[in-house]
């Protein structure tokens, strides 16, 4: 027996052995639960897919045989046997209760791939985990030869820990096409992102087909055309410049984006921004105004004052009047069609940055505050916040705003997106109101993601490492008020989808693992390989985002003498940073940065480089020395 017994030790000594050697399998967001096995499977051409005697279920089968047919070549046959090695999507017969609606478990072994679930979601996500596991060549747009497509065995536990995981797509500001919000949502699903949240309408332009007030998209929805910084002007455009720049979805577009969703296990929530943000609403129906006259569609000039500490001011009028009753009739209008396109419960009515000194100058507004009993502005816009939301709810639907909502009371029933911050949902929890959290210090991701000398110019920063640290419950809060997390994405600057592309990825992915995974399974320099490993699959893919996780990190001090210091930092660890003073451009031959350096009295710019593994790896930094000593006085 113990002769016999010895090979039989050794053989499972040395699978063991081999399960450890192998990489961890790179997915984001990272699973619950995932354990590393021997071997490996092989797709083949005879390979098929066995899928439940279900209808969604088919569509998921065909759909992936599809994907994996156009990148493989492969013709997979789907079917309700498995016939030979292949994949098995499998509803659970009796559910499993850790899994919820959303939750799959996978299972690789050399022969065979199992994914089951006990809804269609389920395998839905499944499925993403599984094309993350395949080579990154499976990212391909056409068909590529001479890749073995091989799977690590593997055992994957995995559920979300939140229902709500979403993105904002500001289409206001810029206007984007139907396919490409379809191309937003390809690229969200990859993630396991399950909302998008579409900011509909705002100054800049009403995006949405109402058919009983057509004036929004055919004066709201267009502007006069501007090819310069972020395709707008500070200068008014000439009366007679034709308004050909923007666009909007008819209600047919809608419909067929909601369907894309649906079928990608989506949910789209429509915004309507009001009170403030009613600029191209105004200029279509300049009744709805407190002060009436004609107002026009926004182009690009300052048409607001913002003051320290917060406060603002309109310069020309954006909002809607609470003391006019035709803006009521308006609204009834607006939901009614909005809520018979969009199936989601809840419609968000924004509710945001609504500047009131046109309010305090209207007699209207006084002598409605009299009547109803209102002492102040933000009780002004509390009264117009619950007539709103009777107006949703008679539409069967439930209302969501913008945490300004809170400021005059809100009624029981409202719900709250927080994003000045996370003061504003832990304030909504703890009046026990649902809240997703969406605060500009983890979640922006119009800010600068790198240094601002080499970004498109925008007022605030957000690195990637900030990003990961974004949890959607805060101390203190009742995870049971907190509906999830999302990303939110403005388009003021982003005239293009590129553009756009480049400033969400790769943050949301930083999102994405927020809200899917378990917060103890968060780790950053885990989440920072599997990234890298991302970027090799977005190069196959020829998508744009952004490397600024390799650049270096520059602020600086003052000793109290005045001497200037450079302090030098960067996201990744395995990093090196040389830097110059003399105008020439450092390599990894100058010096390294290993603590505060003092900068020369006579510099005038600090040269700037990363290396890892004795490569270049980083964007060259120039930085002007009276650029580091505005960044002592900014602390």
């Amino acid at each position: 027996m113990k002769k016999t017994m010895l090979p039989i030790i050794l053989v499972l000594g040395f699978s063991a052995a081999q399960a450890q050697s192998q990489p961890t399998p790179s997915i984001i967001p990272v699973p619950a639960s995932l354990v590393k096995n021997s071997g490996s499977f092989i797709l083949k051409n005879n390979s098929s897919i066995s899928v439940t005697d279900n209808k969604e279920v088919d569509a998921l089968g065909l759909t992936l045989a599809k994907k994996l047919h156009n990148v493989t070549g492969y013709n997979l046959r789907v079917d309700h046997i498995l016939k030979g090695k292949g994949i098995k999507l499998l509803l659970l017969k009796t559910a499993n209760a850790s899994l919820g609606n959303e939750g799959y478990q996978l299972n690789v072994t050399d022969s065979v791939v199992t994914i089951s679930a006990n809804k269609a979601a389920g395998l839905f996500y499944g499925t993403q985990t599984l094309l993350q596991l395949f080579p990154k060549e499976i990212e391909s747009k056409s068909q590529v030869n001479h890749v073995s497509w091989t799977l690590p065995c593997v055992t994957i536990d995995d559920q979300p820990r939140f229902g709500w995981r979403g993105l904002m797509l500001d289409v206001s500001r810029h206007f984007f096409t139907k396919a490409e919000v379809k191309q937003f949502m390809d690229d969200m699903v990859k993630f396991k992102f399950n909302l998008l949240h579409l900011h509909l309408t705002d100054d800049e332009g009403w995006r949405i087909e109402i058919k009983s007030l057509p004036k929004l998209t055919a004066v709201g929805a267009w502007r006069v055309e501007r090819n310069g910084r972020w395709s707008n002007s500070p200068n008014a455009p000439d009366a007679s410049e034709p308004k050909t720049y923007g666009g909007f979805y008819t209600q047919e577009d809608i419909k067929e984006l909601v369907q894309y969703a649906k079928e990608r296990y989506l949910t789209i929530l429509p915004e309507i921004d009001v009170p403030g943000h009613s600029m191209a609403a105004l200029a279509a129906y300049p009744e709805l105004s407190c002060t009436g006259g004609e107002h026009k569609m926004y182009q690009g000039q300052s048409f607001m004052n913002w003051f320290p500490g917060g406060r603002f001011e309109a310069i020309v009028e954006n909002g809607l009047c609470p003391a006019n009753e035709k803006v009521y009739e308006f609204l009834d209008k607006v939901f009614t069609e909005v809520a018979a396109l969009f199936p989601f419960e809840y419609i968000h009515m924004g509710g945001d940055e609504c500047a009131k000194n046109f309010w305090e100058k209207s007699p209207a507004v006084q002598e409605l505050m009299k009547k109803e009993g209102l002492k102040t502005m933000p009780e002004v816009e509390s009264y117009f916040v619950r007539r709103v939301e009777k107006i949703v709810n008679s539409k069967g639907k439930k209302l969501m705003g913008w945490d300004e909502i809170l400021e005059g009371g809100i009624s029981p029933t409202a719900n709250v997106m927080s994003w000045r911050g996370v003061k504003g949902g832990i304030e909504a929890a703890a009046s026990k109101h649902n809240v997703v959290m969406s605060p500009t210090t983890f979640t922006y991701l119009d800010y600068v993601q790198g240094e601002p000398l080499l970004e498109p110019p925008v007022y605030a920063t957000l690195r990637l490492n900030k990003a990961y640290t974004f949890d959607p419950v805060q101390p203190g809060m009742d995870p049971k008020y907190v509906l999830g997390g999302q990303g939110n994405q403005w388009t003021e600057q982003l005239g293009n989808y590129r553009s756009l592309q480049y400033m969400t990825w790769p943050r949301a992915l930083a999102v994405a693992e927020s809200v899917w995974s378990p917060k103890d399974k968060k780790d950053w320099n885990s989440f920072a390989s599997r990234v890298e490993n991302q970027f090799d699959r977005w190069d196959i893919s020829d998508a744009k985002y952004s490397k600024a996780i390799y650049d270096a990190i520059v602020s600086a001090s003052k000793d109290d003498k005045g001497n200037l210091y450079a302090n030098l930092s960067t996201e990744l660890s395995g990093m090196s940073i040389y830097y110059s003073f003399d105008e020439s451009n450092p390599d990894n031959y100058y010096p390294e940065y290993t603590k505060p350096v003092l900068v020369p009295q006579d510099a005038v710019t600090m040269k700037i480089v990363t290396y890892r593994n004795g490569k270049q790896i980083g964007k060259q930094i120039n930085m002007p020395v009276t650029e580091l000593s505005k960044r002592v006085e900014k602390k």
